[in-house]
């Protein structure tokens, strides 16, 4: 990961455990009027928060610190205790963050982080003293676990291939950057990435030129430099899994405009064209998890929604627009758990609802959402007269 980029996460982590502390004040308590009803004269009814037992959190290597506290910080608010599996990728992150909490003072027992085998995690998934099981990274792991507890509370966080949609009216200066860095940034290695940019007819030779220009000046390689923004992908599979992509791309009726070569585990930043959607290679349709960008027309708003929604996954999507009206549009029709209006679908903020429709899992985090999926909700009426 990028030095800037880790830096950022580190401060993000702060901040999200002092969201799930600010909860303890607020959160989980509520009283609720019944004297609507003529029956509820005399009666007063509180609802409060309980919690649920012990919760697996299974966490990505892609933000092994703030995706840790989006399960830890949430779960420790709802009087939980959780079991932390990180990444066999980067598990030295997530153990280090488990230390400090311990360090911290938490008492023994409360937070444990174990890094296992995935058929270890299995059983840990199905043991019945875990109650929950919180899980971000990809799809086909995650669609197996929860199969495995078809009983269990599960919350599933996984893939996605965004669309940023920009519209004749949009901030093409503005576009151009953001599109850049929410396709490049951490060699696309984020869940809600840019994956595919749809201009209309309009702008778009001009969005292509400034794409082109901007992809190719996007600083990659080395991590520890901190102009970079595009660093290394996290194994030379997963590189290995890029290109060969890009090669079935190009065999579909892709151009590749910018970018394209490879280095050890650095992809260079690419731009790929698609004159149409007739053919569908998988990068048209599937996650690559990658610092590869595609390109399509559209000519009206109806177009750009229907190539956006025909994905499997839906978690963001973005659109720039100076219009109200199409962008209150794009809220109402794109699919997604969030639409993100004149910035990049890449945008979240840590208290925000987070987590997809489809493929992409169900359940949302952002820390008081993810405070009431691990805590249970219990009823108290009491006839006071």
């Amino acid at each position: 990961k990028p030095i800037k980029w880790s830096e950022g996460e580190v401060l993000r982590l702060g901040l999200t455990f002092d969201l799930a502390a600010d909860l303890l004040a607020q959160a989980g308590l509520d009283r609720l009027p019944v004297d609507f009803d003529p029956r509820g004269a005399g009666y007063e009814c509180s609802v409060e928060r309980f919690p649920i037992g012990p919760i697996l959190c299974i966490v990505p290597y892609n933000w092994p610190y703030n995706l840790a506290a989006h399960k830890i910080a949430p779960a420790l608010a709802g009087g939980n205790t959780v079991i932390v599996k990180p990444s066999s990728q980067a598990a030295l992150s997530t153990l280090a963050l488990a230390r400090l909490i311990h360090d911290a003072g938490c008492p023994a027992g409360v937070v444990n982080a174990v890094n296992c085998s995935p058929e270890i995690a299995e059983k840990l998934a199905k043991d019945p003293r875990v109650k929950m099981l919180s899980f971000t990274g990809s799809p086909p792991v995650g669609w197996k676990l929860k199969a495995l507890v078809p009983e269990k509370r599960v919350s599933l966080e996984l893939g996605s291939d965004s669309s940023a949609i920009v519209c004749d009216d949009g901030d093409l200066d503005w576009a151009t950057k953001r599109i850049v860095a929410g396709k490049y940034g951490y060699a696309g290695q984020i869940c809600i990435a840019v994956q595919h940019a749809l201009i209309q007819e309009g702008v778009y030779d001009e969005m292509r030129r400034r794409l082109i220009t901007a992809t190719e000046q996007c600083p990659f390689g080395d991590p520890l430099d901190p102009k970079t923004v595009c660093g290394p992908l996290i194994s030379s599979g997963a590189a290995d899994k890029v290109m060969e992509w890009l090669v079935e791309a190009e065999s579909e009726g892709g151009k590749i405009l910018a970018g394209g070569n490879r280095v050890g585990n650095v992809v260079e930043p690419t731009l790929v064209e698609f004159a149409s959607s007739e053919r569908r290679p998988r990068l048209l349709c599937e996650e690559v998890f990658g610092p590869v960008l595609t390109l399509r027309r559209f000519k009206e708003l109806d177009e750009a929604f229907k190539l956006a929604n025909d994905s499997q996954y839906g978690i963001h999507a973005g659109i720039f627009t100076s219009n109200l009206v199409t962008a209150e549009r794009a809220f109402r029709e794109l699919e997604v758990g969030g639409v993100i209006v004149n910035d990049y679908p890449t945008l979240r903020f840590d208290n925000m609802p987070y987590g997809g429709v489809k493929r992409s899992g169900f359940g949302r985090e952002g820390v008081r959402y993810a405070f009431e999926e691990m805590t249970e909700s219990k009823v108290k009426l009491v006839r006071v007269r």
